[in-house]
């Protein structure tokens, strides 16, 4: 017979693979309508909400998110071409390590020559390793010759997330954060809005994105409510890398401040220096 506990974290297993499965299509169908050239999303439109929960001080159950691997370090592995770091990755990452343990790693790969010392040390100084069965979740970015960042994990029936936007939303959601449908949304508008035109963008697209995101910061202290979230991160590290911070108008650079006033982004501005 088959152990009731094991058939209920497969259970949980395939339902969390489900629901990555379905975030994955929806942003595929949301970047695809972003980038068209008829595309006119003004994200001032959208209600703001301040229904958002604080990040959990001790941080959200592993095993619960991500199905329990029986003793086995959950590995998150991230390609990413050092000629265009992903910048909110490393942010997010500082931030899990005030959540959980973590076992961080730097790689090179044979398909790149050449990777700057701060991109090698991009999460500091190496420490004293522990035995794996220590640390809570093991964080691998490998410096590659990719056209855009890919994640994987250690679930092996998963398919990797691609673009710098779906594997911030991946890792933020590590912290077991809850957000009704609207804020969802909201939160999503934004990242696909950092990455595709205030990153990607025309400059025409950009000063669009920097009044929209100092009207919604003339109501709210964060981009979607008053707690900070993945859009946050997203769009404080498309400005940062887009050379766009100096000329954002005045609630946004008062809205920058914030964010740098934040121990996890000290990493990225250490690393633009």
């Amino acid at each position: 017979e088959v152990d009731p506990s094991l058939q209920a974290l497969e259970s949980r297993q395939e339902e969390i693979l489900k629901r990555l499965y379905e975030l994955k299509s929806a942003v595929d169908g949301l970047s695809k309508m972003i980038q068209t050239p008829d595309a006119d999303f003004d994200v001032t439109n959208v209600i703001q909400t301040d229904e958002c929960s604080p990040l959990t001080t001790n941080g959200a159950d592993l095993d619960l998110m991500l199905g329990k691997d029986y003793g086995a370090l959950k590995d998150i592995v991230i390609n990413a071409n050092p000629s265009l770091p992903p910048l909110s990755l490393l942010v997010l990452h500082s931030l899990l390590c005030e959540h959980y343990k973590i076992l961080s790693a730097v790689h090179t790969h044979s398909s790149v020559k050449s990777v700057p010392e701060n991109l090698l040390k991009c999460f500091g100084e190496p420490t004293k390793k522990q035995p794996r069965h220590e640390y809570q979740l093991g964080f691998t970015l490998i410096w590659k010759d990719v056209p855009k960042p890919q994640m994987k994990f250690s679930i092996q029936t998963m398919c990797p997330i691609e673009g710098e936007g779906n594997i911030a939303r991946f890792l933020f959601s590590l912290f077991g954060q809850k957000y009704n449908a609207v804020t969802s949304t909201l939160i999503d508008s934004w990242v696909d809005t950092a990455i595709f035109q205030l990153k990607e963008g025309s400059s025409k697209e950009k000063a669009a994105v920097l009044r929209s995101m100092n009207a919604a910061l003339g109501k709210t202290a964060w981009l979607v409510g008053n707690e900070l979230t993945v859009a946050d991160i997203v769009a404080w590290c498309a400005l940062q890398q887009t050379g766009s911070a100096n000329a954002a108008p005045s609630n946004v650079q008062k809205w920058m401040k914030s964010c740098e006033n934040l121990a996890p982004f000290s990493s990225v501005i250490k690393l633009l220096k």
